[in-house]
């Protein structure tokens, strides 16, 4: 028999709601690349972004700082996305990490910059490269 039979148990379960803010092809002209040219003349691109978050607290008190602001993750995007690099994992990974340092509330960020029409020397509409960061594994220097 049992020797917990008969007695009441308590479960404590915590459990973060989470949420998803996307903001989906953000169109900049920029000039990164490895070849000459890419920096003199430059090419378009599409960046997406989705950032997870516990979102329960702003979806019931409508207030802006209780969420993740997207004009400001937009912001940082263009910022980033101004500053040349020659690789496009370079770009990415700053933009998550400057998402992470600038917003504490988010767990997991995910980015993906897209160079439209690439002067690579064939018909190919994009080259493009996806990261994602979690919190947990973001080591702040």
């Amino acid at each position: 028999m049992d020797a917990l039979q008969g007695i009441k148990k308590t479960v404590f379960i915590f459990a973060k709601i989470m949420g998803k803010i996307y903001l989906k092809n953000i169109r900049l002209y920029a000039f990164h690349g490895c070849m000459d040219e890419e920096e003199k003349i430059g090419s378009d691109y599409l960046i997406n972004v989705t950032v997870e978050a516990s979102l329960g607290s702003s979806s019931k008190s409508d207030r802006l700082e209780e969420t993740i602001d997207y004009v400001s993750l937009h912001s940082i995007v263009k910022t980033e996305m101004e500053q040349r690099s020659k690789l496009l994992e370079h770009v990415v990974d700053r933009i998550l990490k400057k998402i992470l340092e600038e917003h504490p509330k988010v767990e997991r960020a995910k980015v993906k910059v897209a160079k439209i029409n690439p002067p690579i020397g064939g018909n190919v509409e994009e080259v493009a490269v996806k990261r994602e960061l979690v919190r947990s594994a973001f080591k702040f220097d």
